[in-house]
């Protein structure tokens, strides 16, 4: 059991990887280069929503340490808008611009693409819902309070 739970580990490690390089060839074929494939990614999970810094770290949306600077630079180019809460104004809300909603698009047709070649790859229905309630299970393992008091005993 040991050595599946490490290769399941590495395997969602490269599997982000991998998918951050296709991103990045979507991205580059469609010659935008004003941002990259984390960028990319963040706006695609944003969707229609309007959202704060806080919330989209928490939502999941996006995966590491600095979410401000890639929102902002999401804004400077043209892919979000942006404004101060009217109820907190020391957050700010973003939320899509059109050349955001341009680009949610074509990566959204770029799923429909990969979903149809499933077939093509022996993937049906099943073999993705049981796989998400696998990592649904690794994930709730994570971020159970008393696997962080544990993991504390590894830092010093």
């Amino acid at each position: 059991m040991s050595s599946r739970y490490l290769e399941m580990i590495s395997l969602i490690e490269r599997l982000h990887r991998h998918f951050l390089d296709v991103v990045k060839l979507e991205l580059d074929h469609a010659e935008i280069r004003d941002i990259n494939n984390v960028q990319a990614l963040m706006l695609f999970n944003i969707d229609d929503d309007k959202m704060t810094v806080s919330e989209i770290t928490t939502r999941g949306c996006y995966l590491g340490a600095n979410a401000s600077y890639n929102l902002r630079k999401l804004v400077e180019n043209g892919y979000l808008a942006q404004k101060r809460s009217l109820h907190d104004r020391r957050s700010t809300l973003v939320w899509l611009s059109a050349k955001g909603c341009a680009l949610r698009d074509r990566m959204s047709e770029m799923h429909r693409w990969h979903v149809s070649m499933l077939p093509q790859a022996m993937i049906v229905e099943s073999d993705l819902e049981s796989a998400a309630l696998t990592l649904r299970r690794i994930e709730r393992l994570w971020v159970r309070a008393d696997l962080v008091e544990r993991s504390s005993l590894f830092a010093a």
